[in-house]
């Protein structure tokens, strides 16, 4: 379900057809519903966590951590709605040939990709540092 791996190569954002940048930005809006189940247990296991520690610097370390986490929860929502409209507007143009404005919608569409690569970085290494701090507290028997 690696989205990165699986990127389209050379000039397809640029020249290929509409239907399969639709399908593209289907597979795109699937990957997101995923990272937001994956990050709403993210933020379960960050409050229970939150409840058990008790160090200073574990409390300052999952705080940081549980706000990233937020953070990539909002950049989530708001990406699934730019997909929603993204698709709307995808199936406008494929009804519609010969609108005028497919180049700009494939830049636009460049654009969220860009974004969507960001947001599975940030979430990627954002779930690292989680498991980093609960780590190092299971380690240190102090759970």
């Amino acid at each position: 379900m690696e989205y990165l791996r699986s990127r389209p190569k050379g000039d397809f954002m640029d020249n290929g057809s509409l239907q399969e940048l639709y399908i593209l930005t289907e597979h795109w809006q699937s990957e997101l519903l995923f990272y937001k189940d994956d990050l709403k247990f993210l933020r379960h296991l960050e409050d229970k966590y939150f409840t058990w520690t008790t160090a200073k610097d574990n409390l300052d370390n999952i705080t940081r951590v549980g706000e990233s986490i937020l953070k990539d929860t909002r950049d989530c929502d708001e990406l699934l709605q730019r997909i929603k409209k993204h698709l709307a507007y995808l199936a406008e143009v494929i009804d519609d040939s010969e609108d005028q404005e497919i180049k700009s919608f494939r830049s636009e569409h460049k654009e969220l990709e860009e974004d969507i690569v960001q947001f599975i970085a940030n979430t990627k290494n954002n779930r690292r540092q989680l498991f980093k701090v609960i780590e190092f507290d299971v380690n240190a028997d102090k759970f």
